[in-house]
């Protein structure tokens, strides 16, 4: 048997085996929805690892898009565009791009992330506070290699991946939308020539990197009972919110962030009132998932909301209302008539405090929605 279809048969393995178990009892996948939304997102995953990792070549580096309103997974953001880049810690690239807009942009090392697997932790990172942009928001930074001043990030030795994130505060998704975002990245150090001709071990090795790919989102992933595993901003209660924290190294998570993210559990008559207040920050906003990790329709669906989409009280704060149906009230959050879900609140480059977020379970019925009170 050749190395490619030794590789293929590996790949068909993992997927037979995450569909057993990352969509099984496991996982607490039981019913008919949950096996169908567990299929979709390894689906999504395998999408993934197709259009990124399967061509991975630190050498010769290209930007590929992470995720969009047909590839979900990791804790996508309808408010975001992310793209994601090869690398190696022993060589030295030139980025170059726009903001384009962005009210955020910044540009993580994930560390470990190597053959298609799952980084171990997020090593450095640069936003655009600490690097220069000219008048017409194009910037040049230069990562690794020898230590320079501004506009430079150190590279570790286990430098995997370069992940890049583009926020915008728009009344509608900027995930949605046909947003160029100019960026490229080259290799200071290229080999000589061009790259050898694809040949059994080549391909062989891009199906290695899939299969790991999924593997390492699916069934090697935190199982739903792996609560020691999770930081303190990940709620533990439904329908309670942990107090936004920063996230240190946390793989893939952006270090000058504050998080927090809850659960609701919610019965068919009930809504759950959020209240808060959006801090001084670059960025803020909510996204709705599903147990997979995966947005809500937000295409079609107010399923997240940011400043620009969000009504404030007179006293500047807000209220959400997470319902199955629109309540007539500003602020909804669409729940697709789901029972439970997760909603993941993102605050960047706070100034001071970040208060907390109080919700209350109320009934689904006008008076105590619109006073924000289960009486």
């Amino acid at each position: 048997m050749s190395e490619t279809r030794a590789a293929w048969a590996g790949l068909i393995e993992v997927l037979a085996e995450a569909g057993e178990r990352f969509a099984g009892e496991e996982w607490m996948v039981v019913d008919d929805r949950d096996v169908a939304e567990a299929h979709r997102t390894i689906a999504h995953i395998l999408q993934s690892g197709l259009v990124s990792h399967a061509e991975f070549d630190p050498e010769r580096p290209v930007w590929r898009r992470i995720v969009t309103p047909t590839r979900k997974f990791s804790g996508d953001n309808a408010d975001a565009i992310y793209f994601e880049a090869p690398i190696r810690g022993d060589r030295t690239y030139r980025i170059t791009g726009n903001l384009a807009q962005a009210v955020y942009t910044a540009f993580t090392v994930e560390a470990g992330a190597n053959n298609g697997s799952y980084p171990d932790r997020t090593d450095g990172m640069l936003n655009d506070t600490q690097f220069d942009v000219a008048a017409d928001g194009s910037f040049e930074i230069i990562l690794g290699g020898k230590p320079r001043d501004r506009n430079w990030l150190k590279l570790s030795a286990d430098a995997g991946r370069l992940t890049s994130r583009h926020y915008f505060e728009w009344e509608s998704p900027a995930a949605a939308a046909d947003v160029h975002v100019p960026l490229t990245i080259s290799n200071l150090d290229p080999p000589d020539g061009p790259p050898p001709p694809w040949d059994d071990a080549l391909v062989a090795a891009a199906i290695g990197r899939i299969t790991t790919h999924v593997r390492s989102k699916t069934i090697d992933g935190l199982r739903p009972a792996d609560h020691a595993a999770r930081p303190d901003w990940v709620g533990r209660i439904p329908n309670e919110f942990p107090v936004p924290q920063e996230p240190g190294d946390f793989a893939l998570a952006a270090a000058d962030a504050h998080y927090s993210l809850g659960r609701w559990l919610l019965g068919p008559d009930e809504a759950l009132v959020i209240t808060g207040r959006w801090p001084e920050c670059r960025f803020a906003s909510v996204c709705a998932w599903n147990r997979f990790q995966q947005t809500l329709d937000y295409l079609n669906r107010p399923v997240s909301r940011n400043r620009a989409t969000t009504t404030l009280e007179a006293d500047g704060s807000f209220r959400m209302v997470v319902a199955h149906a629109d309540p007539g009230v500003p602020n909804w959050i669409d729940t697709e008539g789901r029972a439970s879900g997760t909603l993941f609140f993102r605050f960047f480059l706070a100034e001071g405090e970040v208060e907390p977020l109080s919700a209350e379970v109320v009934p689904f019925d006008s008076r105590p929605i619109a006073n924000g009170l289960s009486s």
